[in-house]
């Protein structure tokens, strides 16, 4: 079973959700970036820390360090759950290729998901952004 099935599994069990794995360092390093609503605590990443280690040992997954860290105010948005959970808020949206205007980067309310697309209100217009098209997207902090 792969790492992120693994993590992602655990997590469920513990009412988590996994937001990002990221490795590096040659696969040593593992980032888990975990939520839940409410929000993290620092106590919530030390049990999750905690259960991961023990997990990893039973399933034979080799690494060096884990850090396990709340995603942030600029929470990524990766799923068509994410943009539905966070309809409302203020996102950044990078698309791989540039729209007929040449514009690939768009900052504007989210409204939601239809038809495979992320519906954002841009500068007091609707715009419809392709999911399978979408390079990065994160929220806007809202300080």
């Amino acid at each position: 079973m792969a790492m992120a099935e693994v993590v992602e599994r655990t997590l469920a069990g513990m009412g988590f959700e996994l937001v990002d794995a990221r490795v590096s360092g040659g696969g040593r390093f593992l980032t888990i970036f975990i939520d839940r609503p409410g929000g993290i605590t620092v106590d919530h990443c030390a049990e999750v820390s905690r259960q991961l280690s023990r997990v990893f040992a039973v399933e034979g997954i080799d690494y060096d360090r884990l850090e396990v860290s709340s995603p942030g105010l600029d929470r990524p948005l990766r799923k068509v759950a994410d943009f539905e959970r966070f309809a409302g808020s203020k996102v950044d949206i990078r698309m791989r290729r540039p729209d007929e205007t040449g514009r690939k980067r768009f900052t504007g309310v989210l409204r939601g998901v239809q038809e495979g697309r992320a519906m954002v209100e841009v500068e007091g217009r609707d715009v419809a952004l392709s999911m399978d098209e979408i390079e990065r997207a994160k929220l806007v902090p809202n300080i």
